[in-house]
């Protein structure tokens, strides 16, 4: 990706970040509105607070904001965080945390850091526009290997096939698992809903490429919209279609809408399926989350599909690897974001990142 002009401030700190941040904006001819909002952050590793169900214990986030602009997206409020919008300026305003990679290694690698689950992708994609030209993550998955620290990823970038080799490595030694979220492979709703993101079928294409690697990779078929991504036939089709690419597991989770995402959504609705206005005011009447009834709705829809398509036969790690991890005291599998609650435990555990 080509930037057509660069440059450089000295301006106030966004709130939340380094008071002597420098910014550097980036206009993309692609995007001529977005800009990459560069700073110094103070620290990467994101403690989960350890009342939460997730099964890691610390999140790496080196962007905030994404250019994916998917109108579910559950971060988009902790843009607020920062004096921005949650709407436009949530898919337009990318603060880059251009230090994260000597900050990956200065915190896993100190004699104290405990190799506790790790996991990117909880709050925005990692592999989103912005890497293509920063290549932060590199760095941090060296410091992650070097560190032998378990860790996991999810992204709807084809993009992380660059990475492909510290996937293996990680795979092999502490542990490593990848996740594409792949919430439909219908046409009109992926162009609906995720209108910066690459293609359903590129996705599908890496998860193949990731399956033939020996990396273990979960499709995740979220959030699930009802009126949107919800029919039978649309869940069928992107389960067989994970399945066919290798996918190890595939899971899913219900459309929720917290805090200002509720009124995001809505207004997308009445722009864009006017017709659901309707059912989602009665859906969401008591709250962030749908009624259990419409959730497990939802949830047997896809284990039906998930009966249907099999996975194919997992290769297991060697016994022996698997005495070798025990004796070394590393973690025999990584904590994954793809195996999450829902979505909102993942957006308060990275409130202020």
């Amino acid at each position: 990706m080509r930037w057509r002009t660069l440059t450089a401030d000295r301006q106030p700190a966004l709130p939340g970040l380094e008071s002597a941040a420098d910014f550097r904006h980036f206009d993309p001819p692609a995007a001529a509105d977005v800009r990459f909002l560069e700073v110094r952050a103070r620290s990467l590793l994101n403690r989960v607070p350890t009342r939460s169900r997730l099964p890691f214990r610390w999140t790496i986030n080196p962007y905030r904001g994404c250019t994916h602009a998917c109108v579910y997206c559950f971060a988009r409020p902790s843009h607020r965080y920062l004096d921005l919008d949650p709407g436009r300026d949530f898919e337009r305003r990318i603060v880059v945390k251009v230090n994260a990679p000597e900050l990956a290694r200065a915190e896993l690698l100190r004699a104290d850091w405990c190799r506790e689950p790790v996991a990117l992708g909880t709050n925005t994609d990692p592999y989103q526009w912005a890497e293509a030209r920063y290549r932060l993550l590199p760095g941090i998955w060296e410091a992650l290997r070097d560190s032998a620290t378990p860790a996991s990823l999810l992204t709807k970038s084809p993009l992380l096939l660059r990475d492909l080799r510290f996937f293996r490595e990680l795979a092999a030694g502490p542990g490593f698992e990848a996740g594409l979220s792949i919430p439909t492979v219908d046409e009109r709703a992926w162009r609906a809903t995720e209108p910066h993101t690459p293609h359903p079928r590129a996705r599908l294409e890496a998860v193949a490429e990731l399956a033939r690697n020996g990396i273990p990779t979960t499709v995740m078929v979220a959030p699930l919209m009802p009126g949107i991504n919800d029919a039978p036939r649309q869940i069928e089709a992107v389960v067989e279609a994970a399945r066919e690419a290798g996918a190890t597991r595939v899971v899913g989770i219900p459309l929720h809408l917290r805090g200002e995402l509720r009124d995001l959504f809505f207004a997308w609705l009445g722009e864009q399926r006017p017709e659901l206005v309707a059912r989602y005011t009665q859906l969401y009447a008591r709250g962030a989350y749908l009624p259990r009834n419409e959730r497990e709705r939802l949830l047997r829809a896809l284990a039906a599909s998930r009966d249907r398509f099999r996975p194919p036969p997992r290769t297991r790690p060697s016994r022996s690897r698997e005495r070798s991890r025990a004796r070394s005291g590393r973690p025999t599998a990584a904590g994954s974001p793809l195996s999450r609650p829902d979505g909102a435990a993942v957006a308060r555990a990275n409130d202020g990142t």
